[in-house]
Parts: structure tokens; C-alpha cells; sequence
């Protein structure tokens, strides 16, 4: 299958040089002009594709070579970038940072390789003046790549054209102009990443401030005349059909603790004939009437506790529903919330109490990174010995990981993890599902079961 997709990939030097400021501002500029861009993310990232989101009105992708095949990540582009005018495509880290320090692989820059796209770096010139050419040199000489030019940022206005000049005449390389430095448009962070966009109360005027700066100072031009000249994406359709007879119908926590999802997954279960019923762990009182599966995606239940604990009607409702083997899914903060007890800045909150296990906060990251989970026995995902790839990032642990699956790395280290049965797959891992569909397949199909009991 073939389809002219647009495309552009905004890479970077490294974390923290600017490149969701740049792609928000070029995204927001492009709305303004009337353009109708596609956005996406590469690597396991959910914060940023929530701002892109709110700049664009539709929902934002992830693109991953780890956790779905080359084929998979041309296929996912095509069907989400698919009646839009431009997909827009922000790295992740550095340019070539992916898995490990031997190859690039898994990068942002892998993902322009296999999808040949064009690159556009990024470059923090704050501090920096003849050496900025060696550093940009650095990046077009290191490996294979597709750098077809630079994005100044924290440039001020005065000296763009100077640094214009020394790159565009000592490197021969284009430049598609710059950003200053815009104080009042920086988002905060905390220990996963960014804040979500949600949490951010004057979100729009900062977006405003970005986009305005975008479209004086970017060259949109040149930008979408990059994107139009990519080549025709050749990749393999991949058909989905509903694995239940009629709609079935699954909650899905969602807000502000719980906010951590890939949206190409929310699609797959859809197409699989799930109907996803969305709800506030903090809010609600209960979960949605005539659900026959739940999923608890990850998030920041950590910084919710009170409002979590304290609806106790809502952890009643769930742990219910989980004594009559209603399927449940859950993922990092959801498994957390599943546990007995999360405990943070030496206070312990009792939670749901579905499975045992008690968390606590941690200063560092627990088991970072991509690894491939195998199943140690049947359970509500799929057979013993089946696999699907996943990807951590958290900073707490708990006493009961599970011994549903065996989780390893690539460098060899092994352990168990994930509590899994016939109703329940939690644990810590966030899995992308079109890395093995059968995994969503099965889901959907035993809330669908669990629903015929229901019905009957």
C-alpha cells in the first residue's frame, strides 16, 4: 500500500533544547494560516502529544520503532496523517539517542530513516557562537540522517542573521529560521516530564504567545515546501475486525490522576469492537453503569491522593466490580491505585485494595526503559510464552510486583513482573498494543464474555 503523506520531523541536540516549544509554535502558526497538520510524537511519550493535542483539536500520535514494527509505525503515519495537510513529527532526546549507546536505533533519527522523512534540527544557541558550527557539524557527519536544515532557538532577533549566515555559507545547510527566547511562555515540570497540558490554567495565552512567535519568526514557507517533498509511504495495511458480536462497552479512567494512554490504542479496541466509556476515579461516585471491562491507565495518582482516597464509593465500585471478574487492565499509577496502599512524603493512603502490593514514592527512576514482557502462564492478555513489548517510567516502586510475566532488558537482566489472571493484567509496564494485537483482541473479547454473563 502506497499514500503521499507530508511530512516533517522536528529532531533535537538533546533534551531540553527547545523542540516542544518549537513544534507547539509551529503547530499553532500552521492553525492560524488555515493548515490542518497531523501531529505526532516519537518514543514512549504521552505528555507532549497532550499539548499538541491542544493546539491542533485532534487527538496527537506516538511513533515507536521499539514497541511496533517499521511496518507497523509507516502504517500508523499513514491511517493518522491520512486527510490532513502536513504531519508534523517531534523527536524525542537527542537525534540519536534510542535504546542503548552502540547504534541509533529507536531514535528520532531511525524513525525519519524508516519513514523517510525529512529532518529539521534543533539547536539551543544560547551561550554559543563559532562553536555552534562544529556542534551542528557534529550531527550532520556523526551516521546516516536526513538533515535537511536548522531551527534556531532562544536566538534573539538581532543575531539571526548573523548566525544565518555563518551555517548557511560555512555548512551549506538551510536554516528555517528561529525562536527568542520566550520567558513567559514556559510550561513547569515535575519528575516524569512536563506538567500536562490540563493543569495549566493560562495553557492558551501561553500557546498564543508561541504561535505568534512561530509565525514571525519560522520560515512556514519553507517548512511545508520540505514536507511536500517526501516521497510516496510504502508500508503494508493491516486489518482489524471486531472480535465480539455486538459493542462492548469499557470504562476508561480519565483525568487528571489518571491521563496516560496512547491514543492509537483507544482506536484499536475500538475497532475491535470496544466502547469506551470515560470516567473520574476523582469525580464520580462510581464507575459507568453496563461497563464489562475496566482500564486504568498511568498518570499521577501520587499527586491526587486526598481526592482519590477519599472517594470511597469509587474504590468500593471497583473493587466490586473486580470480585465478579470483571476484566481489568491497568498500568503504572492505575496499578499503584489497585494496591493496597501508595505511600508519599512519609504518608500512607489506603487505595482500592483489588490486589496486594504497597507503593511508595522514590527519588529516582525504578526500572527505566523498553523491555519485552513473556507471558509465565495463561492470563486475561494472552497464552504462556507470548510476548508483547512494553516501556517503564516511574519514580516509586511497590512490594508486589507480580509474577504474571517475565520481563527483560536487552543488556540480559530479567524479573518478574505484572499481576496477572483470568480478570486482571497490572503492573508498571505501559504496552503499546499494536506491538501484538491478539493482546487487545483478548481483552476485548473477555469483557465481551463477562458481558454475555451479564446479560443473560
Amino acid at each position: 500500500m502506497k499514500s503521499k503523506i507530508n511530512r516533517v520531523l522536528l529532531a533535537g541536540t538533546g533534551s531540553g533544547c527547545g523542540k516542544t516549544t518549537v513544534v507547539c509554535g509551529l503547530l499553532k502558526a500552521l492553525a492560524d494560516r488555515g493548515q490542518k497538520a497531523a501531529s505526532f510524537k516519537c518514543g514512549p511519550d504521552y505528555i507532549d502529544p497532550m499539548f499538541h493535542s491542544e493546539i491542533i483539536g485532534t487527538k496527537s500520535r506516538n511513533l515507536d520503532l521499539y514497541l511496533c514494527s517499521a511496518d507497523t509505525v509507516k502504517y500508523l503515519l499513514s491511517k493518522d496523517a491520512a486527510g490532513f495537510d502536513v504531519a508534523i513529527i517531534e523527536g524525542v532526546m537527542g537525534m540519536y539517542d534510542g535504546l542503548g549507546f552502540e547504534t541509533d536505533d529507536f531514535s528520532a533519527n531511525h524513525i525519519s530513516r524508516e519513514t523517510q522523512t525529512p529532518e529539521l534540527l534543533i539547536v539551543n544557541v544560547k551561550g554559543k557562537s563559532l562553536s555552534l558550527l562544529a556542534e551542528i557539524s557534529g550531527y550532520l557527519n556523526f551516521a546516516e540522517n536526513q538533515v535537511q536544515g536548522v531551527i534556531l532557538n532562544n536566538c534573539a532577533k538581532g543575531m539571526y542573521p548573523v548566525y544565518r549566515k555563518m551555517i548557511e555559507e560555512k555548512l551549506n545547510l538551510k536554516v528555517y529560521g528561529f525562536l527568542p527566547q520566550l520567558k513567559e511562555a514556559e510550561i513547569g515540570s515535575r519528575h516524569l516530564g512536563l506538567v500536562t497540558a490540563q493543569e495549566i490554567e493560562d495553557l492558551k495565552t501561553k500557546i498564543e504567545i508561541m504561535g505568534k512567535a512561530a509565525a514571525e519568526s519560522l520560515d512556514l514557507d519553507g517548512i511545508l515546501a520540505l514536507a511536500e517533498s517526501t516521497p510516496e509511504l510504502t508500508y503494508e495495511e493491516l486489518q482489524v475486525t471486531p472480535v465480539c458480536k455486538k459493542p462492548v462497552k469499557i470504562g476508561v479512567a480519565k483525568d487528571k490522576a489518571f491521563c496516560f494512554y496512547y491514543e492509537d490504542n483507544f482506536e484499536l479496541l475500538t475497532a475491535l469492537g470496544g466502547e469506551l466509556v470515560f470516567f473520574s476515579p476523582m469525580e464520580d461516585d462510581a464507575l459507568p453503569e453496563g461497563i464489562c471491562g475496566l482500564i486504568l491507565g498511568g498518570g499521577y495518582p501520587e499527586e491526587h491522593l486526598k481526592r482519590l482516597t477519599a472517594n470511597q464509593s469509587m474504590m468500593s465500585s471497583i473493587k466490586e466490580a473486580a470480585g465478579k471478574g470483571m476484566p481489568i487492565y491497568a498500568e503504572c499509577g492505575g496499578f499503584m491505585y489497585l494496591g493496597r496502599t501508595i505511600t508519599k512524603d512519609g504518608e500512607t493512603f489506603e487505595t482500592v485494595g483489588v490486589i496486594d502490593g504497597n507503593s511508595q514514592m522514590t527519588e529516582g527512576l525504578v526500572r527505566f526503559g523498553y523491555k519485552t514482557l513473556t507471558a509465565n502462564r495463561d492470563n486475561l492478555m494472552c497464552k504462556a510464552g507470548e510476548q508483547i513489548r512494553c516501556h517503564e517510567f516511574h519514580y516509586s516502586d511497590t512490594d508486589h510486583h507480580g509474577d504474571g510475566f517475565t520481563a527483560a532488558k536487552s543488556s540480559g537482566k530479567c524479573w518478574q513482573a505484572v499481576v496477572a489472571s483470568d480478570t486482571i493484567f497490572a503492573g508498571y509496564p505501559h504496552l503499546h498494543l499494536w506491538s501484538n494485537r491478539r493482546f487487545a483482541e483478548n481483552f476485548v473479547r473477555k469483557c465481551g464474555e463477562f458481558g454475555g454473563r451479564l446479560w443473560r
